[in-house]
């Protein structure tokens, strides 16, 4: 049984249905008691569909596959059933303010340039990690020392042959993550095809049993505050020099792609998915959004709905389905 009043129209079990009250807002927001809703998604759009937007929380639409019109275009997901939304239910009651932001920002920024969008998404990133969801995954599971990779040469090795440049993530000990190391070698190789107009391809693929895990979990915390950690996001994340260069890259990815694993090589032209690949966006469990491109790169290949089911969901999609839905271009092995 959903604990929320349903707007009208909405399937519930056994909930009493209501006509949201004015403004809406104030019912549906993750200071409530009530930090999403369910819509039906089928119902005509008289307008609703600009407020549905404007709502400081997820809207859940229930509407069958393949169907078209109506609200469903407004909704942050939409789903086949209200089973379905229960994996999205529990961690949006469990980080209701970053699932809000989440949406928010993907509202936003799928109708802006990309740096435009990814400064929206740092900034948001930044706010959350001064928010008390964030806070509280911290205390519990703060690193004592950052992980210390075992592996013999720098995080990105650089190998060019005439106009072809390969870079691969060397960092296997730790699953290739995303460390400050690794993110400052990976802009500085993306820094040099940016300047060098003779390099016309690159091809980014990462050793050892994966592409990349993310962030590193043991390096969460560490920046001395959000405000310069939005300062050096906006300088630093590979995602934005990628996107400067993307017609002339192509990602190949295999094992676990989570997190910045697969939000930065999502801005390449063109991303190739071993058939052991896997896909992931983990953020919201720490109370977080995804903060390396994820709410912008990710919405160009599949688009906002899909996007928020990903983060909100917590859920791994399999490389079938990540080439079903566009996120990846090929599966070769």
């Amino acid at each position: 049984m959903f604990p929320l009043p349903l707007w009208e129209g909405a399937r519930g079990r056994g909930a009493e249905q209501m006509t949201p009250p004015e403004p809406l807002a104030s019912e549906h927001s993750a200071l409530s008691s009530q930090p999403y809703l369910f819509v039906d998604a089928t119902k005509p759009d008289a307008g609703d569909g600009v407020r549905l937007r404007q709502l400081p929380c997820p809207t859940l639409g229930i509407a069958a596959p393949g169907a078209e019109g109506g609200l469903a275009q407004a909704c942050d997901v939409v789903l086949a059933s209200e089973d379905e939304a229960a994996p999205l239910i529990a961690n949006i009651e469990r980080s209701p303010i970053a699932a809000a932001v989440l949406v928010q920002v993907l509202r936003l920024t799928e109708s802006l340039p990309i740096p435009d969008a990814m400064t929206v998404e740092s900034l948001a990133y930044s706010t959350l990690q001064a928010g008390p969801e964030f806070r509280r995954w911290l205390e519990a599971n703060r690193a004592a020392a950052p992980a210390q990779a075992m592996d013999e040469g720098p995080a990105v090795v650089l190998s060019r042959e005439d106009d072809a440049l390969d870079l691969e993530l060397n960092r296997p000990s730790i699953r290739n993550g995303m460390t400050v190391e690794m993110r400052d070698a990976l802009g500085e190789a993306l820094q040099l095809v940016l300047a060098d107009d003779s390099i016309r391809r690159v091809r980014l693929s990462g050793r050892g049993k994966c592409f990349s895990t993310g962030g590193d979990l043991t390096e969460f915390g560490t920046a001395p505050d959000p405000a310069t950690a939005h300062i050096v996001r906006s300088l630093s994340v590979p995602g934005r020099l990628l996107a400067q260069c993307a017609d002339r890259v192509e990602v190949r990815v295999h094992g676990a792609c989570i997190g910045s694993g697969i939000e930065f090589p999502a801005f390449a032209g063109r991303l190739v998915a071993a058939p052991d690949a896997y896909f992931q966006l983990p953020e919201l469990r720490f109370g977080l959004i995804p903060g390396a491109g994820g709410c912008v790169g990710i919405p160009r290949r599949i688009g906002r709905q899909r996007t928020a089911w990903l983060a909100l969901s917590g859920k791994r999609i399999d490389a079938q389905t990540a080439h079903e839905w566009g996120l990846v271009d090929e599966l070769a092995p």
